[in-house]
């Protein structure tokens, strides 16, 4: 309602001066500690110079999901992992993130050689017992 309507009186006269809010431009912060808002890091977590990244580093959940199809006891590690990147970026840890996301990728990877030289070494495997087989069977037909 405004003053003009009628039958309207303010309670109270308005003060001369608003006490200071909290995010005041000016910096005087009316005795309150300044805070960031939330989703930005604290001052001093900045990227340094020099540290391209301008964002939380890939979560490499993909590597994780590749890790649980090829060799799932790392797995487990692989997800920890790729789960803890955002949480470590959001309370200014880069580097810990960073860390967490090569370490879901490395063990994705690690997964995928894992899986490759276990079907080799299956495939090896075959070909040498049926090469054993071939061989007693022609044994056998012979003598």
């Amino acid at each position: 309602m405004s003053e003009s309507t009628p039958g309207w009186e303010p309670r109270e006269p308005m003060p001369a001066e608003l006490p200071p809010r909290f995010d005041d431009p000016a910096g005087s912060g009316g005795g309150y500690p300044q805070q960031q808002p939330f989703g930005y890091p604290q001052p001093g977590s900045y990227p340094q110079p020099g540290n391209p990244m301008t964002g939380p580093p890939p979560s490499n959940v993909g590597w994780a999901v590749a890790s649980l199809l090829f060799f799932w006891p790392l797995a487990f590690s692989a997800f920890t992992h790729s789960a803890k990147v955002f949480p470590l970026w959001m309370t200014g840890d880069p580097q810990g993130a960073l860390a967490a996301s090569e370490r879901a990728k490395s063990l994705g990877k690690i997964s995928l050689f894992l899986a490759v030289g276990l079907f080799v070494l299956l495939i090896v495997f075959y070909v040498v017992a049926l090469v054993a087989i071939i061989g007693t069977v022609n044994n056998t037909t012979t003598s």
